[in-house]
């Protein structure tokens, strides 16, 4: 039988979250809180607290640790507003299986149900956006809840866990010992692989003519870069990503082929209509990706690798499914496929490729008009960061821009909200994502509308010291709605133009060294000037006001419909 300690239960938390590794946490104190944070207080040379400045921001930033860092992010939260404030975060963290753990403290168990001051029913709000939820009312509780969580969090396929914990439970005593969870009755994270069904999917690849595959965010997820680079190249197959797919496979690889769905690239666009055999691997077949699902695919044999068996069949039907950890599944049948070249098929691909470049891509990297495109200032930052940079985009024409012209080398190098599509995400989420990832360099691009909702994040990163590069595509519209209106509402830019502050005078508010560019011959030199500072720093471009993101795939249409213009 394990030592125990007699301990209170709040103290009981800050240990547990040292035993399971924990090192950063973010968050924001309040009442109901207040004992665990106080316990924080005497564990802080080993436990880092994070202040943010608004719980919203706290969600985010563990979101962007998680993702840079591969370990489960951690937030903190007081009763009623301080936990409802979670919520979005929840929600995306649930939607792009980011694993986190969210801790939020809650009246004393007495009070439960009285409408007490601060009492916020946070289990029935999170339990859709959640893996799982816990209220905890007894102090002995609390380590079984948090090694329960943590497991939950990262195992399979990850995702949000909260624990709420009542003010009386972190003030009782308990005879405190901790033991990692392993197991889950019932839960069972990853699916046995069937070696049958890799076969029949090695059979399929086999014979293909004319197969892609599409990778998304469970490449990255499983840790299986290696083993999904060394299936490309022995397949031969032209390989196109999901937005949170990008950056598991290096952009420049000869057999990537760019972004599916609504902005992305041409030819797998409209080659996914044209392909025999379609291997969709970690990726759920979301509506932004197929669009019309009564005209995607039809002619191809459909083989699915996922590790959540509710994916499967869920949008798209599939002809083989291989279910497993996507590091086991692909080392597995690469036994089994053939070495393969498929140079005309792949030469299709580059064929579109250089239509879209003479349609689109040059008028963004090699501009003629007047004013600035977004596209060439993700060209400069390629250049002054070498391809390097991990890229936290926004929401938004400026995230669309982000994923299709920055390049990347390393993985977990694109962090971004997928699913959800959560405004205001890319600032706090880059706090999380430098200090995840703290040799990097760490640049948010960000536009107008979403900047000013998580802004006061500035203050996190004046009291951290936080060396995240900020860069603010100003251009004075909502602009992927204004990009709508204007294709589909006849140009009635209903509440999307922006009267915006003097973003400079902000940011050297909190004391971030910051600079606007107004003209192209200014840009490089800016960029340049950015990436070279020790510190945080603010970039302002003002972009084309009316400028659109193509390719485009109009909702409800077929991806073979995809828009150059």
């Amino acid at each position: 039988m394990k030592k125990t300690e007699r301990i209170i239960g709040a103290e009981a938390v800050v240990r547990s979250l040292l035993a399971e590794g924990v090192d950063i946490a973010y968050g924001y104190p309040g009442g109901a809180i207040m004992p665990i944070y106080d316990e924080l207080f005497k564990y802080q040379d080993q436990l880092h607290h994070v202040l943010t400045r608004h719980e919203q921001g706290a969600t985010h930033a563990a979101q962007g640790y998680a993702r840079t860092s591969g370990k489960v992010g951690v937030a903190l939260a007081t009763s009623g507003p301080g936990a409802t404030n979670l919520i979005t975060g929840i929600a995306d963290a649930q939607i792009d299986s980011t694993p986190m753990v969210c801790i939020t403290g809650q009246v004393a168990s007495h009070l439960l149900g009285t409408d007490a001051f601060q009492e916020t029913d946070v289990i029935s709000i999170s339990s859709p956006i959640t893996k799982w939820n816990v209220q905890v009312t007894k102090a002995e509780d609390i380590p079984g809840a948090i090694a329960k969580a943590f497991y939950i969090a990262k195992s399979g396929r990850p995702g949000p866990v909260l624990i709420d914990i009542t003010k009386d439970a972190q003030l009782a005593e308990l005879d405190y010992a901790y033991e990692k969870c392993t197991h889950v009755r019932s839960y069972k994270p990853v699916p046995e692989t069937n070696i049958e069904k890799v076969k029949e999917a090695a059979t399929l690849i086999n014979a293909a003519k004319k197969p892609m595959i599409i990778f998304g965010q469970g490449v990255i997820l499983g840790a299986a870069e290696q083993e999904f680079k060394a299936f490309v190249e022995k397949t031969g197959i032209p390989s196109a990503w999901t937005i949170l797919g990008l950056s598991a496979l290096p952009t420049n690889h000869a057999l990537n082929v760019g972004m599916v769905g609504m902005h992305g690239n041409y030819g797998p666009n409209k080659l996914t209509n044209e392909c025999d055999l379609l291997i969709a691997i970690g990726m759920r077949f979301d509506d932004r990706v197929t669009g019309d699902l009564s005209k995607y695919a039809k002619q191809a044999k459909v083989i699915h690798f996922d590790i959540d068996p509710s994916e499967i069949d869920k949008n798209v039907k599939t002809d083989v499914a291989v279910l497993g950890d996507s590091k086991d599944t692909l080392a597995k049948i690469l036994e089994f496929v053939q070495p393969k070249e498929h140079t005309s098929w792949l030469h299709e691909f580059r064929a579109f490729d250089n239509i879209e470049f003479e349609k689109v891509i040059d008028g963004q990297l090699n501009p003629t008009k007047e004013g600035l495109t977004m596209g060439e200032v993700l060209q400069g930052i390629n250049k002054a960061t070498d391809n390097d940079a991990v890229i936290v985009s926004d929401v938004g024409q400026h995230q669309m821009m982000a994923v299709r012209y920055a390049n990347f080398t390393h993985t977990r190098s694109n962090v971004t909200s997928g699913g959800l599509g959560t405004m205001g995400f890319a600032l706090p989420a880059s706090i999380g994502a430098k200090m995840g990832a703290p040799e990097r360099d760490v640049v948010a691009i960000i536009g107008d509308g979403g900047y000013q909702m998580t802004c006061q994040e500035l203050g996190t990163i004046l009291q951290t010291g936080t060396a995240v590069k900020i860069v603010v595509l100003n251009n004075e519209f909502l602009g992927m709605v204004r990009q709508w209106q204007q294709l589909f509402f006849d140009k009635r830019y209903a509440s999307t133009e922006m009267i915006n502050p003097d973003f400079v005078k902000l940011a050297e508010a909190y004391s971030i060294p910051a600079k606007k560019v107004v003209k192209r011959e200014d840009l490089q030199g800016a960029i340049d000037e950015m990436i070279a500072c020790k510190t945080s720093y603010f970039l302002e471009v003002m972009v084309e006001k009316e400028d659109n993101v193509f390719p485009m795939v109009p909702t409800g249409a077929s991806v073979s419909d995809v828009r150059l213009s």
